[in-house]
């Protein structure tokens, strides 16, 4: 493993917020002022349509991509240059190959995340879907292709299990990530089938799995067995990564090259098993993770329907519970892996969207919560767009 590298972390943002939120029946835009005080919800976007994910190209602050599933078109990417106003469909969504006569074909059933390139890569974006695949535009999301060899590649098909070995919604490829120093430096993540990385570009990739742990009475030597949830690179050390995992809370160090469990010190009463992970831009030993119930039947909802945010400061040795605000008892939900995110703002400022509709802010890196958004649909997505320094 190389030597750790240090990110430029950047300068705080002080302009407005505005949160991107995918739903089971449209998508959204909710504005923030400067103070993150006041909000805005817009009329919703693709009313009917599940909407998996939306982001803002941050190398130019308006290009916005949208993965739906739709009724009549099946599953596709929209994408809008003008911040949401205007919408044009991919020429060519993601699709995988097309097989022989007589072979049976994969077809996918949804674009799941989406991943801006590299900054020095305008145009450049990457794509997961459900089930796993990995495709790549490089015109800004107007046209897709399979990225990489892995869609077809024995050994990955074997890895990604079947339909029915994947999440209740589906198999899924997700946390794709890009290096900030090194734009040939990739990752991404497949549930199930573990954690692979790539130094060169995607010709090559290798799966990073040592030290975590799979479903007691499985084997862990065998790749399918791994289902991360989220995995998330610090910003500002891009050679640590986190990992909320459906074994636990995880931590990797790249020189280290191993994932320890860091998940070992949450209350015991709370467990550390959830889906999303949300670290800090500039403190690479600060992050955040939703704990949901992880009790046999798992459940899906906050553990004794106390919703809580749990926040660690030094690498995940201890643990602080951050539910000021949040509701006391009977809140029966929980946050899905891409639903809670975090702005550039200092202090960090903390968003989340849960499968009950609700939009819960902090502005105080989670010391204290307040409802921003209600009543709309069950909450797959929020992203956050910096709309100025």
């Amino acid at each position: 493993m190389p030597r750790s590298r240090k990110a430029t972390s950047p300068q705080p943002a002080t302009g407005s917020v505005a949160l991107l939120i995918g739903t089971r029946k449209g998508a959204f835009i909710l504005r923030g002022d400067r103070t993150r005080r006041t909000w805005k919800l817009s009329a919703p976007m693709f009313l009917g349509q599940i909407v998996h994910h939306l982001v803002l190209d941050p190398r130019n602050r308006r290009t916005i991509l949208l993965a739906a599933r739709t009724g009549h078109l099946g599953p596709t990417v929209f994408r809008s240059t003008d911040f949401g106003k205007t919408w044009k469909e991919a020429t060519k969504p993601p699709a995988f190959l097309k097989v022989p006569e007589g072979q049976q074909g994969r077809v996918v059933d949804h674009v799941f995340w989406l991943t801006p390139g590299h900054m020095s890569q305008p145009g450049t974006w990457y794509a997961g879907t459900s089930p796993q695949g990995l495709f790549h535009s490089n015109d800004g999301g107007v046209t897709w292709r399979p990225f990489s060899y892995i869609n077809d590649d024995p050994r990955y098909r074997e890895w990604m299990g079947t339909v029915q070995d994947g999440t209740p919604d589906g198999p899924k490829l997700h946390s794709i990530l890009v290096d900030p120093c090194n734009p040939g430096h990739l990752y991404f993540a497949m549930s199930g089938g573990g954690v692979h990385e790539s130094v060169d570009g995607g010709r090559t990739w290798e799966t990073i799995v040592q030290g975590l742990e799979v479903v007691e009475g499985f084997d862990a030597a065998t790749i399918t067995f791994h289902d991360p949830h989220c995995v998330r690179l610090c910003p500002s050390n891009p050679d640590r990564l986190y990992q909320q995992n459906h074994c636990g809370i995880y931590r990797m160090d790249r020189s280290e090259g191993r994932w320890i469990r860091i998940g070992k010190n949450m209350p015991k009463n709370v467990g550390d098993i959830g889906f999303p992970m949300v670290l800090h831009p500039c403190d690479s030993d600060s992050a955040w993770v939703f704990p949901m119930d992880g009790s046999t039947v798992w459940p899906r909802v906050s553990p004794g329907g106390k919703p809580a945010a749990y926040v660690t400061r030094n690498g995940g040795k201890t643990w602080a519970r951050q539910d000021k605000g949040f509701p006391r008892m009977n809140a029966w939900w929980t946050v899905k892996r891409q639903a809670m995110t975090a702005d550039a703002h200092k202090p960090v400022g903390l968003y989340l969207g849960t499968t009950s509709g609700e939009v819960w802010a902090s502005r105080t890196e989670g010391s204290t919560w307040v409802c921003i958004a209600r009543h709309l649909p069950e909450i797959y997505s929020v992203e956050v767009a910096e709309l100025g320094r």
